[in-house]
């Protein structure tokens, strides 16, 4: 279904909005303890201290928010290095973007002890940004430079390197992979708030940056010399759209640990529902986004209950099938 004029855009967007206010309200309702949504409104309006009250406040309200802030962040992520890279398999997953901000955590935990929250933040930060610079680096080795097929090899060997060293790092350091291991699984169970305020900053300020540059992206998506001659300064968009991807993927990593597929199966179901243009594609991915992840965490409590289901795995689950389709039919990434 491809809405094709903004008024249609628009009613589909404030739909989007909506479906992911109503799948928050659902996550804060629907888990292990019994609660009901009168419950949740008793919780906020008249807190008398009860287990549901406690659960629904400190456990349930933060997970339905994180789950929508990372969600948000990794599809918009996604959908800048699809157009940037002009490759369609482009998401910080298969760019090694994940696996080094992940890698950085592990490598801190092992060697330095380090368990601050600040610290992970930005440990991960700057585990995202070498991966993104050493596949952006080694994708532009050789005569023809940059390729989108050179760079999925690149993000590829990124990836299976640092998903090696933090294996390595883990096996020799049995206190390490007990404290991470079922965060390198992607989870948003048993997340404080105080998780998602440490980041929210940078989440924020990155989200309105990518909405800021939407119309030179689609100047950029007509090609570099087009826009090089429309007066564009490509490199400096490249960079500023570096460092949001950096922002976006090292935040959802330091909250949530490596959530994959995200970034790589939003941006194609946004692109088939509002057409190309950035200024759309960028705000609905990152509600779809949202909403992706919320139905993955609400459905990862019901698999194996009463134990819960990474929400890495469902992503999985959902996106392999997408992610095998995108591969068959070459999807256009502009």
């Amino acid at each position: 279904m491809l809405l094709k004029n903004n008024s249609q855009r628009l009613f589909g967007l404030i739909i989007a909005i909506v479906l992911l206010i109503l799948l928050m309200c659902a996550s804060i309702v629907y888990g292990y303890t019994d609660t009901t949504w009168k419950m949740v409104l008793d919780a906020f309006r008249n807190n008398n201290g009860s287990n549901e009250h406690i659960v629904i406040e400190t456990v349930r309200l933060p997970r339905a928010l994180i789950a929508a802030a990372v969600g948000s962040s990794l599809a918009i992520a996604g959908a800048l290095m699809q157009t940037l890279t002009k490759n369609p398999l482009a998401s910080p997953a298969t760019f090694g973007v994940n696996a080094g901000a992940g890698f950085a955590v592990v490598l801190a935990v092992t060697f330095f002890s380090i368990g601050n929250l600040q610290a992970f933040t930005w440990i991960s930060f700057l585990g995202a940004a070498i991966a993104a610079i050493g596949v952006y680096a080694i994708g532009s080795v050789g005569r023809e430079g940059l390729t989108p097929m050179k760079l999925t090899l690149a993000g590829a060997a990124m990836t299976a390197m640092f998903a090696s060293f933090t294996q390595g790092f883990l096996v020799i350091n049995e206190a390490a992979f007990e404290q991470v291991l079922y965060w390198l699984a992607g989870s948003v169970e048993g997340r404080k708030m105080t998780v998602l305020t440490a980041v929210l900053p940078y989440l924020v300020i990155s989200w309105l940056g990518s909405i800021i540059m939407a119309s030179k992206l689609n100047v950029l998506s007509m090609g570099e010399d087009v826009a090089k001659g429309l007066g564009l300064n490509t490199g400096f968009l490249k960079i500023c759209a570096a460092i949001i991807i950096i922002f976006l993927a090292g935040g959802s990593v330091a909250i949530a640990g490596p959530v994959g597929f995200i970034g790589i199966v939003i941006p194609h179901v946004a692109r088939s529902i509002i057409g190309i243009d950035h200024r759309w594609v960028i705000p609905f991915s990152g509600i779809l986004g949202g909403i992706l992840l919320l139905v993955a965490d609400i459905l990862a409590r019901y698999i194996i209950m009463p134990q819960e289901v990474p929400v890495g795995v469902m992503t999985a689950i959902i996106g392999t099938p997408f992610f095998i389709y995108i591969v068959r039919k070459g999807f256009n990434a502009r």
